[in-house]
């Protein structure tokens, strides 16, 4: 998708879908289904026929945080953004500024040793970049030196990140995917995996009767602001030894690999060997899925629809090939999709033809 192509500021869902209208649920969204660059117009809770026995979907479990907080900078108000959490106790951080509105704008980030106050009297002090690439997002850390300390003033004091194209706050719960579960650190996602969204108990359990399997595994995302459009940096994750040997079964038969969002296929290709083999890992990866590189293991994705400048785009194009998504996302437009975490989602599948079989990297 070209980056002069601009979406129209009417097409961002601004509520869940389940606000939408009476009797609706999380699954009342449309569904855009691409074979190669053969493109049809679904609604979501056609996925189980859509899919076939023995389909695998690789699925994030981790759960959202209320992961913005109020502060203040001198005398300044900010909205401090909590995206990842280090190794050493300190938190990738973004602060932005309050737009009078109830969402926020961008800031400039920094400079070393910049103290924001937080309620409970806890302070937090900017100590360096995240990256030399950009200044967005520092290294912070709290007057409490323990993270549980943070994660119980997110728990007391937090909220949902909000952009502006939302129309007003929401609970967590309409932030975390049917997927899910506590994470025994208590970390999270400071940003939902919003591509499992619409799952809700009863599709997945039609799926379930219908042969389709599932394999969880775990990747933390931090904020991606949507002015700034960068490649990823380093999430933690973790793909259990059962979802790995179940994928590397899938994968030495006829069903088709398919991750529920991009943060399942970094999950996973993270895990994945030269020889597209999957082996139990966690840790940290700063692997960034790109049309060069290819996938290894994934034949399909489920996804949001991403704004022209995302860096998400580079892996759907990894999967599909840029053509396929050019002409899914002329389709997205031309039929008036929604954007954004609330909005409709986009399935990318292989191409039907007489080559089905796996290799080192795409077979479309």
């Amino acid at each position: 998708m070209t980056t002069s192509v601009r979406v129209p500021e009417e097409l961002s869902a601004r509520v869940p879908a389940e606000q939408r209208g009476p009797g609706l649920e999380r699954d009342a969204v449309r569904l855009l289904v691409s074979r190669g660059t053969e493109v049809s117009h679904h609604s979501f809770v056609e996925l189980p026929r859509l899919l076939r026995a023995g389909d695998l979907l690789v699925v994030n479990t981790s759960p959202t945080l209320a992961a913005a907080v109020d502060g203040r900078v001198g005398h300044a108000r900010v909205v401090v953004h909590f995206s990842t959490r280090g190794d050493d106790g300190r938190w990738a951080v973004e602060l932005r500024d309050p737009d009078g509105t109830g969402t926020t704008r961008a800031r400039a980030g920094g400079p070393a040793g910049t103290k924001v106050c937080l309620p409970g009297g806890v302070r937090l002090v900017l100590e360096e970049p995240l990256s030399a690439l950009g200044a967005r997002l520092w290294w912070g850390r709290v007057s409490e030196p323990t993270e549980r300390d943070v994660l119980g003033l997110l728990r007391e004091h937090g909220r949902p990140v909000r952009y502006a194209y939302t129309e007003r706050d929401q609970p967590l719960s309409a932030y975390q995917t049917v997927f899910a579960l506590p994470s025994d650190d208590g970390a999270g996602s400071a940003e939902m995996p919003s591509a499992a969204r619409p799952f809700t108990a009863r599709l997945v359990a039609e799926l379930v009767s219908r042969g389709v399997q599932f394999a969880p595994v775990t990747l933390h995302t931090g904020v991606a602001s949507p002015e700034a459009h960068e490649p990823p940096y380093p999430e933690r994750f973790a793909v259990p030894e059962a979802s790995a040997r179940l994928i590397n079964a899938v994968r030495a038969g006829d069903g088709r690999v398919v991750a529920i969002g991009t943060t399942a296929v970094r999950a996973v290709e993270s895990a994945a060997g030269s020889d597209g083999v999957v082996r139990g890992a966690e840790g940290w990866t700063g692997l960034v899925v790109t049309p060069e590189r290819g996938v290894r293991v994934v034949d399909g994705l489920l996804t949001g629809l991403h704004e022209p400048e995302a860096s998400h785009l580079l892996m759907l194009e990894a999967v599909a090939g840029r053509d396929a998504i050019d002409r899914a996302y002329e389709e997205a437009l031309r039929g008036r999709y929604l954007w954004h975490e609330f909005g409709d989602v986009h399935l990318i599948l292989p191409a039907e033809g007489p080559h089905t079989a796996h290799c080192a990297s795409n077979c479309w």
